[in-house]
């Protein structure tokens, strides 16, 4: 199981500290260290869609220029997203090559720790 975030991140910490409660095994990328790829950002859009995967609530897209934000497409949010990583929502949860989760609400940490 592979998890991307940050390490500052708040509701990554509280993944984390579930996941070693539950001895789950597991890799932590902090994106601003190892920024995902395109491919990897593009498949996570195309598993989950950019509406979940894209954070428009961060200091990051307020940040960004009004051209930027306009028309968002997924190739375009793919696109901002790799150009910077902490526009993606936090954390992006892989689990096999198939499954991904973003998030650590209760549906997901249902999914992740019974998997």
């Amino acid at each position: 199981m592979n998890i991307y975030g940050l390490k500052n991140c708040d509701t990554c910490r509280k993944a984390l500290k579930a996941l070693d409660g539950a001895s789950v095994r597991y890799s932590f990328h902090d994106v601003r260290e190892e920024t995902p790829t395109k491919m990897q950002i593009g498949r996570w859009a195309s598993a989950v869609g950019t509406d979940k995967l894209l954070n428009t609530r961060s200091t990051t897209w307020r940040g960004l220029s009004a051209a930027e934000k306009e028309n968002v497409t997924e190739k375009k949010a793919v696109d901002l997203m790799a150009k910077h990583p902490t526009l993606i929502k936090r954390p992006v949860i892989e689990n096999g090559p198939t499954q991904v989760f973003v998030g650590w609400t209760k549906d997901v940490q249902e999914e992740v720790l019974n998997v």
